[in-house]
């Protein structure tokens, strides 16, 4: 893994079948069916590797399978 940027962690979720970014509230979110997965607003620069994880683990998926593509 290595710090990427909003757009790509967008892309990245659009792949894993998940729809958005919905605005909502502070953040806005990802859905995929009721799975909703808050993403950092588009202010910061990249998305550090620990943020990553933590928005996988709240997801439930997997380190593999979100490098797969």
């Amino acid at each position: 893994m290595k710090p990427i940027s909003q757009k790509e962690l967008i892309r990245k979720f659009h792949t894993l079948g998940f729809d958005g970014p919905i605005s909502g509230g502070r953040h806005p979110f990802m859905r995929k069916g009721k799975l909703k997965i808050h993403i950092p607003g588009s202010h910061r620069q990249d998305i550090s590797v620990g943020l990553q994880k933590e928005i996988l683990r709240q997801g439930g998926i997997s380190e593999h399978e979100w490098e797969k593509d």
